[in-house]
């Protein structure tokens, strides 16, 4: 999540010859997670129906899915398999949401390498099994403070306190001797003042602690000197400096390290008392999403760097780092009209919390949401594919502030976040540090299959999409439906996307 910084435009100076690719957006595949105006479409005709009994809000959640699947199955379209739950052309065209079975202006097929039948990719697999019931109280609101933007971090957070549950500032990393080491001064301004002000207001103040290199992390927690001592040493500094509690963010861990991270966990949830452990990692993705029907599993698929289960017992809190999606959804990459590398699609992070909850307690899961975007330079492969490339990564003032330069309306998308597309004339300035955004990883390049209905012609253009507070709103939504406890935002800095603090909510 936050390993390597890449940066964010500031000033630009374009002189761009711009040709527009088409505006017009077809009709979308819809998830589990989506939601918009054809959401609600869409349940309003399973209520006409009798397979929903819920209101249509607009927001495609578990009920939204149980309805989709028995009329799946009742008229015969699919019944298992990794389109199964998914409204495609097929399903859209005998609920009666076209007349024809075409979507949009493009011809209606199965999404690429998606098929109906039985899925033979059933070993890691969503089941929908939860160990516990939702949790029902208040959602809990939090979020990353950037030391690299410290004064603009506490400038942003200080008016919106009320709001707060947690905050994590960061600061603190682990170095090859395994000692905690950093720029993180909470006894010097301008986090002083604002750690006083938080605790005020009743705002836990978590420091994260960071390691991001598989290797090194591998080689201080496997020596057990070094794991005892750090356990020791983050505890003592917790206590010492009246933290909350600490959020661990080891990234990058290898499936080797899994056993050693958790013994670390234990021996540090041991020696917190009744401080906070928070727990940052990666997302997981269910292995229908990793690989389509045909494939070849590896035999290491499930070899997680993470035990989910040995985090429920010495996690309070469980962030989920959903976020970085890029392409490597590949179910979905079928499934939506190109362009299409979203930072986070709901149908993307809801596969990622039906399978955390079968190990994690959802009063513990904490929902991590970005609100930054990535610009790609995207190459049209022929028959509905396209090669991306990663250029780096921003906050949302860039893209609102390129689009104005060059005269574009910015759009939903696909995945509900917003972006555009433009040919050529890219600017020769790069993102540089004021504006920094530090993420989990960059976003995979590489090829993947699009339905490609937005699109016509096979010509190169940059692809420009963000989380702006729609996107986050969306997020916010589907951690209610699921009963989860919280959501965490990457990053409060104070350049995301100024509404967001409006749906914080």
């Amino acid at each position: 999540m936050r390993t390597n910084p890449i940066g964010v435009f500031i000033a630009l100076a374009f002189i761009i010859a711009v040709s527009v690719l088409p505006a017009s957006v077809s009709a979308r595949s819809l998830t589990s997670g989506l939601s918009g105006a054809d959401v609600k479409t869409l349940q309003t005709q399973l209520i006409a129906k009798g397979y929903l009994s819920a209101s249509a809000t607009g927001y495609f959640g578990p009920l939204t899915l149980a309805a989709v699947k028995k009329f799946q199955c009742d008229n015969t379209i699919v019944c298992s398999g990794s389109s199964y739950g998914i409204v495609g052309p097929r399903t859209q065209a005998v609920l009666g949401l076209t007349s024809t079975g075409s979507v949009g202006a493009s011809t209606a097929h199965a999404p690429a390498g998606v098929t109906p039948g039985v899925d033979p990719n059933q070993q890691g697999v969503i089941t929908g099994k939860s160990i516990a019931p939702k949790w029902t109280g208040p959602l809990e609101f939090s979020g990353w403070m950037p030391d690299w933007r410290a004064q603009q971090s506490v400038d942003d957070v200080t008016p919106h306190l009320s709001q707060l549950t947690s905050v994590m500032p960061f600061g603190y990393k682990v170095n090859a001797d395994g000692l905690v080491v950093g720029d993180f001064f909470p006894s010097q301004e301008p986090w002083a003042s604002f750690i006083a002000k938080a605790k005020a207001a009743g705002v836990r103040v978590v420091p994260s602690v960071v390691m991001g290199d598989g290797p090194t992390i591998h080689a201080v927690l496997s020596d057990t000197q070094k794991r005892i001592a750090l356990e020791d040493e983050i505890a003592y500094m917790v206590l010492a400096n009246g933290f909350d509690g600490i959020d661990i963010d080891f990234e990058a861990k290898q499936a080797r390290t899994r056993d050693y991270f958790s013994t670390f966990l234990k021996g540090l949830y041991a020696r917190m008392g009744n401080k906070f452990v928070y727990c940052t990692v990666e997302s997981r993705s269910p292995l229908n999403h990793r690989y389509l029907p045909g494939d070849t599993i590896p035999p290491d698929a499930l070899d997680y760097a993470n035990d989910y289960s040995a985090m429920n017992k010495y996690c309070d809190r469980v962030e989920l780092m959903a976020y970085d999606q890029g392409i490597v959804d590949r179910l979905l990459n079928s499934a939506r009209s190109a362009p299409y590398a979203p930072v986070a699609d709901p149908g993307w992070t809801g596969a990622m919390i039906e399978l955390a909850a079968q190990s994690i307690d959802k009063k513990k899961i904490i929902l991590g949401v970005a609100a930054y975007g990535y610009e790609y330079a995207v190459t049209p492969k022929g028959g509905g594919g396209f090669d991306y490339q990663v250029q780096w990564a921003f906050n949302p003032n860039y893209a609102t502030e390129l689009a104005k330069k060059l005269g574009l309306t910015p759009h939903r998308t696909s995945a509900n976040e917003m972006g555009f597309t433009y040919y050529d004339g890219q600017s020769e300035d790069r993102p540089t540090g004021d504006e920094t955004t530090k993420t989990q990883q960059t976003p995979t390049s590489g090829s993947t299959p699009n339905l490609g209905s937005q699109l016509s012609g096979n010509k190169p253009f940059n692809y420009v999409t963000w989380s702006d507070a729609l996107a986050i709103k969306d997020k916010i939504d589907q951690a209610r439906e699921y009963g989860l406890r919280g959501v965490a935002v990457f990053s409060l800095g104070g350049a995301e996307d100024p509404a967001m603090w409006s749906v914080l909510k």
